[in-house]
């Protein structure tokens, strides 16, 4: 919801008294303050972030279509051994370490092995695609993150989260992340108050009640969607995963130590390492990463992010082949399984398809309550005045609070500032703005 405000030429209730009889008439003014303001100046923010989320949720069915040559495999009977087709990549990319190897789940899928090579930007990697049946390499390109992004998707996935302008444009998408939330709590606080008003007629009146209604449908899920996206954002992001580690709510990783030390040189290697997970029942699709070090073990992990999710792991002694320690998604804490169900859903992955439509739901009605909001806002300007744009709604709305509501929300706001520090500061900004605009119209009047 984003510029939600009352009809005040018709359902505006009359100045309050000094002293409100309840808290709730003078409260009122200010969310209507505050969504109005934050409407206004994050509002194009949100809807940048909008367009290009609209864009990403489809972009997995994009890119199966794009690089279906590299993904992609004829069928055909026999495998080529797992090391034979790391060896083969490992020639084409000599200055390259591998980092990972994912079989292809499906007879007609690619393997991709995962190389971290010098010059690559953090979060990307160079894989080379090889058929599993004739150990041929089908491609090579530079994916991204734990998804393993094509590069199409990796530069939607950039431009949705910071206008590829790199870690500066993080910003955008932090401001929008830190507002989003205020702006639908605000406006889902004024319907609520406003449910006993008298509908308008008007075409504002109008505009108002599409704003209302669809910004009430789609409220939870962009709740959902801030709080996903804070995690990811570069200063609440780091301030989240701290209040995570102090509250032990952070996502367990299996242990890579061995119980003995293994000889030097020693390697069962990466097939018999798949073949000891698999019979211990870890299905694909998997990711197979090699020893981080000497005397570590091999993890095996499930990379299937659709539900249910699969997202257990394995260690293996390279020595002996054995499983030393396991690691089921349905030992993760409540509070780490929630995180990477909500991480999912924000991406478009947990429920596939289903889950990408109410993506598409999400970006198309928020867009729709942004552009309401601010047709509304227009149709508030004087039609007998020089003024371009609407009028804002009145202030003073602070003067009227009692003090037992303000302070408990100062406090709350403080807090949240701490950890949202772009939401903190932005918040404060307006707040100078505003106290300049209100004292230089002071000084028209007198």
């Amino acid at each position: 919801m984003s510029i939600d405000q009352s009809d005040e030429r018709t359902a505006e209730p009359a100045e309050p008294a000094a002293q409100p009889r309840f808290a709730w008439a003078a409260v009122r003014p200010l969310l209507v303050r505050l969504h109005f303001y934050a409407g206004v100046f994050v509002g194009p923010f949100l809807l940048v972030a909008a367009v290009t989320g609209l864009a990403y949720t489809w972009t997995p069915q994009v890119e199966r279509a794009v690089y279906d040559h590299e993904l992609h495999v004829p069928a055909a009977p026999g495998v080529v051994p797992l090391a034979q087709q790391a060896a083969v990549a490992k020639a084409a990319v000599p200055d390259g370490t591998v980092t990972g190897i994912r079989p292809g789940p499906d007879p007609t899928d690619s393997t991709q092995v995962i190389f971290t090579r010098p010059g690559l930007e953090p979060s990307y990697h160079h894989t080379v695609f090889v058929d599993p049946h004739t150990g041929e390499i089908r491609g090579q390109l530079e994916t991204y993150g734990s998804g393993q992004a094509m590069p199409l998707r990796g530069w939607i996935d950039g431009l949705h989260a910071n206008l590829q302008l790199g870690d500066f444009g993080r910003w955008y998408s932090e401001l929008a992340a830190s507002w989003l939330w205020v702006v639908v709590l605000a406006g889902i606080g004024l319907w609520i108050g406003s449910r006993k008003r008298k509908k308008s007629e008007s075409a504002r009146g109008r505009l108002l009640s599409w704003h209302r209604m669809t910004g009430l449908v789609i409220a939870a899920g962009l709740l959902v969607l801030s709080a996903t996206g804070l995690t990811w954002s570069e200063h609440a992001g780091d301030n989240i995963s701290e209040l995570r580690a102090q509250l032990d709510w952070t996502t367990p990783s299996v242990s890579t130590a061995l119980p003995t030390a293994a000889p030097p040189g020693a390697d069962v290697g990466i097939d018999a390492v798949r073949a000891a997970t698999l019979q211990a029942g870890l299905a694909d699709p998997v990711e197979i990463r090699p020893p981080s070090a000497p005397g570590k073990a091999y993890v095996v992990a499930q990379v299937g992010r659709e539900w249910p999710t699969k997202a257990d792991s394995m260690a293996v002694d390279p020595a002996t082949g054995r499983i030393t320690d396991t690691l089921r998604f349905a030992d993760y804490s409540v509070a780490a399984k929630l995180s990477r169900w909500g991480i999912d859903a924000h991406m478009g992955l947990l429920f596939g398809v289903a889950n990408q439509i109410v993506l598409t739901g999400l970006a198309v009605g928020l867009i729709a309550v942004i552009f309401w909001g601010y047709r509304m806002w227009w149709l508030r300007r004087p039609t007998r005045s020089e003024a371009r744009v609407g009028r804002p709604p009145k202030r003073g709305t602070w003067r009227r609070i009692p003090g037992r509501v303000v302070a408990p929300f100062l406090v709350v706001t403080a807090v949240v500032g701490y950890y949202l520090p772009v939401f903190g500061l932005s918040l404060l900004a307006f707040l100078v703005v505003d106290l300049i605009v209100g004292a230089r119209r002071a000084e028209v009047k007198a």
